[in-house]
């Protein structure tokens, strides 16, 4: 068994291997404080050659026992994977996989298990460190190791790697991923931080990851195994010259023809015409494999080159050039909100949903029972790209929803404010560049359709990055990217926020060092195209409906004194289920008194609110209210003021003149003016009739 430790506050950092999972090609324990992961990496016995990607799985999983706990519901078992788990496999994939050489062949499984956690300090960021460290030290080839650090902004302060709670009240949390050269993935949220202050954050989490990855080294040293062999392509592309003089002048015209799929078949006209003509050396699959590598080479180094040297992209647009964007709202009859941005040939219809408390997003995982009372859900149907394909939500929709999540989140109203459940739906009915931030765009116009009080309209834009040199002498950054500049860039990232700072933040960089100078004017250049693109939404919508749908739940709130639950709530909860059932409604209590009705309509609401108010409210002398008479006698008439509230209106009260019976002035279930004279010695209340035409203040 070998360990490594390194100290970390008031905990050791603990590595480990031999003593775990021996048969895996390679296994690491890693453990801070109470929170431990195990993670493990296989290869496959046989390898194919001339692969064109990387088979490569992770499959992040959580067990319950590691937090002490039972799984809910009727299973016991863990089951499919949580849309927690799905996030930390792909933070763990994204900067992982472009360090695999794909001349291996072989399909590899990262299993990162997270068998401890004291509910204090996350576990993901330990499950990165444990997984780099199990390839590092296995025989399967790897360009790392990689590390993660996670950066919270408190008060003001840098806090690496903090603690749940601490995250709960940062300003800005960020996960950093990257080798010990730079940065290479980093994802997160913001409460309207400035870009220097999110440049700040990358910095301070390197320094973290260079540490990791030199204990990652050092466990190699003492434990690693020689490396397997690759299995590269030893053969070249016959004709490979003539062919590329054909199609060169070809594929410089076909890679600039304007529209996304017009521009596909010309780039597919010219790769089918030199594949008919050298058809008989293509029937071999290699050749075949290296014929389409080369028509890619050709399309990346002709729009790279063009970008850099005449600065012209796929679409004729400039560098800093955003397509043309339309923003429609209340396009749907029936939703309570719905919206439809289009930014080019990428389009989101989104839909907002207001639900009520028991709609709320309940979790249950090893890092405690939670509750969320705001959801985005996005959806990415095949149609959207042209093509036929498989219905479901797969890791992308996960991640791209996640992302749209928490851009929007630090602007959703609080409840105690807004006591809805508020769900967002984007269906990306077009894509070609970011539809998250096309999904973040249209969350913020249909919560505001929705008259969701949003504290601000948020913006995302997706920027990229071309460089040339070993130093990035020369270099482009690009905004709102195409589903090709994604593909062909050395960088990628999405920022999202308001006017006043970035909420959303999501990066990944193919090349290792970009300078700091690139960053800091890459974040510049997108916060002008998400000003642009916000001038563009608030001339729709920037501010929300006076009113909601009249197809939504209304809630009502109130507060009463906590001495009236009880009377509220009534024995055996009697008179609390009578207002629910008599008004159709649902009502909570809370120990603080504060009461929320949820009803169907507005009507159902509100009578429910004035039969509690009837209840918990004291009659007032000198108050005005609209009355039923109960009981008409002799000697006057009884009247209801409040639910379960009567007094007595004298026969002497009914009017300014004698009155020989009251049934000549009233009748049983008759609805009356009323004001309050007194509460006598013994609390019973004595009444005036108020005349009709007379005004005064109605409770």
């Amino acid at each position: 068994m070998t360990r490594i430790t390194y100290r970390i506050g008031d905990n050791d950092l603990i590595l480990e291997t031999g003593r775990m999972a021996k048969q895996a090609n390679g296994a690491v324990y890693v453990q801070y404080a109470g929170s431990a992961v195990v993670a493990t990496v296989c290869a496959s016995s046989s390898s194919q050659e001339g692969l064109d990607y990387v088979p490569l799985t992770v499959d992040y999983n959580e067990k319950y026992y590691a937090a002490g706990k039972i799984p809910g519901g009727f299973i016991k078992r863990e089951g499919r994977p949580k849309d927690k788990e799905i996030l930390v496999s792909r933070l763990i994939d994204r900067p992982m996989r472009p360090l695999f050489e794909k001349s291996f062949g072989r399909d590899i499984q990262i299993i990162p298990t997270c068998v401890s956690s004291d509910m204090t300090n996350p576990p993901d960021i330990l499950a990165v460190i444990a997984s780099s460290a199990a390839v590092h030290i296995s025989d399967i080839p790897f360009n790392g190791p990689v590390a993660a650090a996670r950066v919270a902004y408190i008060d003001g302060q840098y806090v690496i790697n903090p603690t749940f709670d601490q995250i709960e009240n940062s300003e800005m949390e960020i996960v950093v991923a990257g080798t010990a050269d730079g940065f290479t993935m980093v994802e997160g949220g913001a409460k309207e931080v400035s870009e220097a202050v999110m440049l700040g954050a990358l910095e301070k989490a390197q320094e973290f990851i260079s540490v990791m990855c030199r204990l990652q080294e050092d466990l190699r040293a003492q434990a690693g195994k020689e490396k397997l062999p690759l299995a590269p392509l030893n053969i070249q592309l016959e004709n490979e010259q003539a062919i590329l003089d054909a199609a060169m002048p070809r594929m410089e015209e076909a890679c600039f023809v304007k529209g996304k799929h017009l521009r596909h078949e010309a780039i597919e006209a010219v790769k089918t015409d030199l594949q008919n003509q050298y058809a008989e050396q293509l029937e071999d699959e290699n050749q075949m494999k290296l014929f389409n590598a080369l028509f890619e080479d050709m399309e990346y180094n002709i729009l790279r080159k063009s970008i850099l040297e005449k600065g012209i992209r796929v679409d004729g647009r400039g560098t800093e050039d955003i397509r043309p964007i339309t923003c429609e709202i209340g396009i749907l009859p029936r939703p309570h909100g719905s919206a439809l941005f289009t930014r080019g040939e990428t389009q989101s219809l989104a839909v907002a949903t207001l639900g009520t408390m028991l709609d709320e997003q309940v979790y249950d995982d090893i890092d405690g029972d939670r509750r969320e009372h705001f959801i985005l859900h996005y959806n990415f149907p095949p149609f959207s790209v042209g093509e036929v394909g498989r219905m479901g939500t797969g890791r992308r929709e996960i991640g791209h929803g996640n992302l749209a999540r928490r851009s929007l989140e630090p602007m959703v109203p609080d409840r105690e404010k807004f006591p809805y459940t508020i769900r967002v739906v984007s269906e990306i009915l077009e894509s070609n560049g970011s539809s998250s931030m096309a999904s973040v765009c249209g969350g913020t116009l249909c919560m505001l359709a929705a008259g969701v009080p949003m504290k601000k309209p948020v913006a995302g834009i997706a920027m990229g990055l071309i460089t040339e040199g070993e130093k990035y002498e020369k270099y482009a950054i690009l905004s709102d990217i195409l589903g090709e500049e994604d593909h062909l860039g050395d960088m990628d990232f999405k920022v999202a926020g308001t006017i006043d700072g970035i909420t959303g933040f999501q990066m990944d960089i193919k090349i290792a060092g970009v300078t700091s100078e690139i960053m800091r004017k890459a974040l510049d250049q997108a916060k002008r195209g998400r000003l642009h693109i916000l001038e563009i939404m608030n001339k729709t919508i920037s501010a929300p409906a006076p009113e909601i749908s009249q197809y939504a739940p209304r809630i009502e709130t109130m507060r009463i004194a906590v001495d009236k639950i009880g009377a509220l709530i009534g024995p055996g909860g009697k008179t609390v289920k009578a207002i629910s059932e008599q008004c159709q409604v649902t009502i909570n209590t809370e120990n603080d008194g504060t009461v929320t009705i949820y009803g169907k309509t507005a009507g159902n609401a509100l009578a429910a609110k004035s039969m509690i108010k009837g209840i918990v409210d004291d009659p007032e002398v000198g108050k005005i209210y609209n009355g039923v008479v109960k009981r008409i006698m002799d000697f006057g008439a009884f009247v209801e003021i409040l639910p379960g509230k009567e007094g007595l209106c004298h026969i002497s009260k009914l009017s300014k003149n004698r009155v020989a019976n009251v049934t000549d002035v009233l009748h049983e279930g008759q609805q009356i003016p009323v004001k309050l004279l007194e509460i006598d010695k013994m609390g019973r209340l004595n009444l005036s009739y108020i005349d009709a035409l007379e005004t005064g203040e109605k409770a």
